[in-house]
């Protein structure tokens, strides 16, 4: 311990310093987090430091050490909102996120400035337009899309019924397009929405394409029984995947809602391999799956010889 006057001086300072951040409410997680502070170069920070020999030299920290945790805390404030919090205050931010107030408060002006987020007038925070023409640009969505539409379209205008179209991301089915009929049975998906492989049409069609490390992950379970009609068996699941490969389409029955029959095909790419799934739900007993597979079927059909066709 130092005894001298300049020892003595420095501890006072700094237990004077401490006893005001108490007085203010300034925590020692919050204030660490307040002297937390990003380079503003992501290239190189420079320092100096002795050698062995004792000659001064430069360590330099990458720019992945100094900005990938910026960027992570960065997506977990966006990966907090979801379709039941679309909106959120900071207080309610900084709890889905994990983050502290002061952090999340600090990222969220970037965040709107850039145009990830906006503020509503009752000062909620809210996902921003620019992250969506952002997150449109994806090639799986918005361009699988754009040569499917006309497609689902007829089948909509043909059938009156709810069409979608989806891809597989890992275990999860996730939707780029829906049209719903007029008057056609309520469903649960909505665009840019996931849902379980194992229960929808379109979620069978692609599972039943999937490599087989991806079945069995996604076979393992636990499965959700969303209804009592719901198929959590896997023995019984392999079943229906074979199925599918034979017949070329899938059928779930009221394995969602108890009133839905959804009917799906898989879209073919460039060397053939399954690049999304088609599907048409209609209320149960209204049809056949039979006479709704030729429909879909043939929609999938166009919609592979587009896929593949050059865009002029």
């Amino acid at each position: 311990m130092d005894e001298s006057p300049a020892g003595r001086q420095a501890a006072a300072g700094g237990r004077a310093t401490a006893d005001r951040n108490a007085q203010s409410g300034i925590g020692e997680g919050a204030l660490e987090d307040s002297l937390v502070r990003e380079p503003q170069h992501a290239d190189a920070e420079s320092s100096p430091a002795a050698d062995e020999g004792g000659a001064p030299t430069t360590r330099r920290r990458s720019s992945e050490s100094a900005t990938g945790p910026v960027l992570g805390r960065a997506l977990q404030i966006l990966g907090a909102f979801s379709a039941s919090c679309p909106e959120m205050t900071l207080s309610e931010l900084s709890r889905r996120s994990g983050l502290p107030v002061s952090t999340v408060h600090r990222m969220l002006g970037e965040l709107i400035a850039w145009g990830a987020l906006e503020r509503g007038d009752q000062g909620c925070y809210r996902v921003g337009l620019r992250l969506w023409e952002v997150a449109s640009l994806a090639p799986r969505g918005q361009g699988l899309r754009e040569r499917a539409l006309p497609f689902l379209e007829d089948l909509s205008q043909i059938t009156r019924e709810n069409v979608q179209l989806a891809v597989r991301e890992g275990t999860e089915v996730v939707f780029v397009e829906r049209i719903a009929g007029s008057g056609a049975v309520p469903v649960l998906t909505r665009v840019g929405g996931r849902f379980a492989l194992t229960a929808t049409g379109v979620g069978l069609v692609l599972l039943a394409h999937a490599p087989a490390e991806v079945q069995e992950q996604a076979l393992a379970g636990p499965l959700e029984r969303f209804t009592p009609c719901t198929v959590t068996d896997p023995r019984e699941l392999r079943r229906m995947l074979a199925e599918t490969r034979t017949n070329g389409y899938a059928v779930s029955d009221r394995q969602v809602t108890m009133d839905a029959l959804s009917v799906a095909a898989p879209v073919h790419g460039s060397g053939g391999a399954v690049i999304a799934a088609v599907s048409l739900v209609v209320r149960h007993g209204s049809t056949s799956a039979h006479a709704l597979a030729r429909l879909v079927c043939t929609s999938a059909r166009a919609m592979s010889r587009a896929m593949i066709t050059p865009q002029v």
